[in-house]
């Protein structure tokens, strides 16, 4: 799946991947009048408005853009009817060929750990059949729990031919609270335990480098374990770029976070690849903005659109600058 993915930047001439993350502030009148005539202000209501509002974005961005990223929580909120607006979504992303990445930041240990995995990249037994679940390209997951937690999902990954993406410095304010302490790599680690103190981020890129040296794909630069690093934070990327040249980065934060083109120049390898970023509420929500207000609610679609294309330009220009 990593090469699929390589090959939708490539030929979209777009490293970016649209988050859907839809709240029902961003979803317009029209749509959530027209669901609770139909469902009533309840939960099926609700997830009727997101979905409608989801497939409006996808219909007017899938050529242009290689993937989305529907974050979990949004269509959680909303219970049962909420997880199946989530699994509508994926699988019309799926029928328009976008890769989907599954913003679910699981993990946990032992078979909790095998379940997430089975259940977003996996298959999970049924009697005699083997039946797939919610069925992601990718998946985010957190190493807080250390290998146990991340081993289920390179399994998978393997079997699969899926792939990960593995929180190392996230986009937040505070993420250097612990992302940023200096730590001593322990006894075995990957990074040495004679390595000195060093910012915990650094520890969990060297141990993503080593989980990716096992899950590469038979042809391909690049392995089927990524990582998170935040666009507001550029010369961490810098750094874990170098720690991790075989890994893709997923780069949120571009936009309403505070990211920029010019930010994001060396999360990229001397190829013009290895990353692609993120942009949630700044495309899905572009025509609340000024400079989108001229498409007016019902042209919500259309402002996400220009959103993308922009953005497209701005990282375009940021890397051309770089030579």
């Amino acid at each position: 799946m990593i090469n699929k993915l390589i090959a939708k930047i490539q030929k979209t001439k777009a490293p970016i991947v649209v988050g859907l993350d839809p709240m029902m502030k961003f979803v317009p009148e029209q749509i959530r009048r027209a669901a609770f005539e139909e469902f009533g202000e309840t939960l099926e209501g609700a997830a009727e408005a997101i979905w409608q509002y989801n497939k409006g974005i996808v219909d007017a961005i899938y050529d242009l853009v290689p993937a989305v990223k529907p974050q979990i929580a949004m269509y959680e909120q909303f219970g049962v009817p909420g997880m199946i607006a989530f699994q509508k979504t994926v699988d019309y992303c799926k029928e328009k060929d976008l890769v989907v990445i599954g913003d679910v930041k699981r993990g946990d240990i032992g078979s909790t750990s095998e379940a997430y995995a089975v259940g977003h990249l996996g298959k999970v037994q049924v009697g005699s059949k083997m039946c797939g679940g919610f069925d992601e390209d990718f998946a985010t997951v957190n190493p807080y729990l250390g290998s146990d937690g991340v081993r289920p999902f390179l399994k998978v990954c393997k079997e699969e031919h899926k792939g990960i993406f593995v929180l190392v410095k996230t986009s937040n304010p505070s993420s250097g609270e612990l992302q940023d302490r200096l730590v001593r790599a322990a006894k075995g680690s990957t990074a040495g335990e004679d390595a000195g103190d060093k910012p915990l981020y650094e520890i969990v890129g060297s141990q993503v480098a080593a989980w990716g040296a096992e899950c590469m794909p038979e042809s391909g630069d690049y392995s089927y374990v990524g990582a998170v690093v935040g666009a507001t934070y550029p010369e961490q990327g810098r750094i874990l770029r170098k720690i991790m040249p075989r890994t893709f980065i997923l780069v949120p934060g571009y936009g309403v976070q505070g990211g920029k083109g010019a930010d994001l120049v060396y999360f990229f390898n001397e190829d013009g690849l290895g990353a692609i970023i993120n942009s949630s509420r700044g495309i899905i929500a572009a025509y609340q903005q000024e400079k989108y207000a001229r498409f007016g609610e019902a042209g919500y679609a259309e402002a996400a659109r220009e959103a993308v294309l922009e953005m497209k330009r701005d990282i375009a220009c940021a890397l051309e600058s770089r030579g």
